[in-house]
């Protein structure tokens, strides 16, 4: 790839209102597959009614339902048109319940006071009783996957499922043990890691249920589940440099949260690594000196490096490889779709 092919992250990151190619797919390729959707959520949700409120609901109503649309594109993606098989259609349900128990969980670990603009279920209902709905969230999405099983091959899917939710909090805790004093390559080799296992891992499980609950051969499962792991991982990185860039009123949560909290995102290491040592971003991640109650220049120290436009080539560059997975499958419109979406990922401004 040269140069020249990599938007500038400034152009991507500022860019106005568009439309929204998940939305949009949602609303035509698959208006048929949401509604059912919709009905098999409030079934799957119906025995926790009387221990959700508004809060936790809207983690489900909220959102672009991102996993779910890759699991079903990916299943029409070998099934062709149509109904898809129900145990397909609740496989998508479940995957979104086993991802809100990740973030509920994620905003106990963060001590996170918002979530999508709105208070999060541990600011609004305590750590204590946040851990339990999210452990509730985990255990009906694997009782969800459990009532897919019809064919014998359809017990592997479980295991992954379980394997994945493992894989998650390895990430999770490899995150916390992370020491900013390790060289640059040691650290963006952890980064790398670490967003594979909390984030890739779902997109890439998303993508291979919906090719394994309808049936495909294990080939095509292990491409789709390659095509999702590299939109997984350019979904992250575009996240850390969203934390950058945008106001509160439009992420629904503080700029610059990744600093406050010390966190080693994919552009602030390349931003230490350029700016060295002695600079006041390096002593500040690693705990030499308070981190600043504005962090305003600090933002702006990593925001104006050329490391800042790496970590956005670096995000391209996997939502391009994402691609090249598609190349065996037969060209459809549910394939346009996919690679619709792994360049959405990064063209996208929130």
């Amino acid at each position: 790839m040269t140069a020249t092919e990599i938007v500038p992250p400034a152009t991507v990151l500022r860019s106005g209102p568009r439309e929204d190619p998940v939305t949009q797919v949602w609303r035509t390729l698959l208006a048929d597959d949401l509604e059912r959707y919709h009905a098999l959520l409030e079934e799957a949700l119906a025995p926790q009614r009387d221990y959700l409120t508004d809060t936790e609901c809207a983690l489900y109503t909220g959102g672009k339902k991102l996993r779910p649309l890759l699991l079903a594109l990916s299943a029409h993606l070998v099934h062709g048109p149509g109904e898809l098989p129900v145990k397909a259609a609740r496989g998508a349900v479940s995957l979104e319940m086993l991802h809100v128990a990740t973030l509920i969980h994620d905003d106990v670990i963060d001590h996170s006071a918002v979530r999508r603009g709105l208070p999060s279920v541990n600011s609004a209902r305590g750590a204590g009783t946040a851990i339990l709905l999210g452990d509730m969230q985990f255990v009906q999405a694997v009782r969800g996957f459990v009532e897919c099983i019809d064919v014998e091959r359809d017990l592997g899917l479980v295991k992954s499922v379980l394997d994945v939710a493992f894989r998650i909090c390895s990430g999770e805790l490899d995150e916390l043990r992370v020491d900013p004093s390790w060289r640059t390559e040691i650290l963006v080799e952890r980064y790398w890691r670490t967003i594979d296992r909390k984030t890739a891992v779902l997109f890439a499980l998303a993508c291979e249920c919906g090719i394994a609950l309808v049936d495909g051969h294990t080939r095509d499962v292990r491409r789709i589940g390659c095509y999702g792991r590299r939109v997984g991982r350019a979904f992250q990185v575009m996240d850390d440099l969203f934390d950058l860039t945008q106001d509160e009123s439009v992420s629904g949560k503080p700029r610059g949260i990744d600093l406050a909290r010390r966190r080693l995102s994919l552009p602030i290491v390349y931003a230490m690594a350029e700016l060295g040592d002695e600079h006041r971003l390096s002593r500040v991640m690693r705990g030499a000196q308070p981190v600043p109650d504005d962090l305003t220049e600090l933002v702006n120290d990593v925001r104006t490096t050329a490391g800042f436009a790496r970590a956005y080539a670096d995000a391209r560059r996997q939502a391009l490889d994402a691609l090249e997975y598609l190349r065996p499958f037969p060209r459809n419109p549910y394939r346009d779709a996919l690679e619709r979406i792994a360049l959405h990922v990064v063209d996208r401004d929130r």
